[in-house]
């Protein structure tokens, strides 16, 4: 059975080179779902079973950390590990969204060994 994996990115490239990472890493995954924004996720996370989240941070609508927000409200960060992937590099940011539950964070542009390495110790 394969993992199911929602990319939240407003730039279909990022989302693309997610998708293509994952797929080079060697990962049972069964699913890719894909979103624009925090708002288009949480309907994604309603609708289907997803096993791991990645997410950008600066996003139209509904930026990366209202996201987390709501679902640390809805109590979703208790089963679904979330990967921040950004060029943010507030310090403070990121440490908010540390204390928030998120699971990693990579900086973008990501080194895609280190990527794998990352998602493979969180699924297994």
């Amino acid at each position: 059975m394969g993992y199911n994996v929602l990319i939240v990115d407003d730039s279909p490239i990022i989302r693309k080179m997610v998708a293509k990472t994952l797929k080079i890493s060697d990962l049972d995954i069964s699913g890719y779902h894909f979103a624009e924004n925090g708002r288009q996720a949480l309907l994604v996370l309603e609708e289907s079973w997803i096993d791991i989240v990645f997410a950008d941070i600066n996003m139209p609508e509904m930026n990366g950390m209202e996201l987390i927000e709501e679902m640390v409200r809805r109590d979703l960060m208790a089963t679904i590990p979330v990967v921040i992937i950004s060029t943010e590099r507030s310090r403070e940011r990121i440490e908010s969204l540390r204390q928030m539950g998120i699971s990693a964070y990579l900086h973008k542009p990501f080194v895609p060994e280190e990527f794998a390495r990352v998602v493979r110790d969180l699924l297994h």
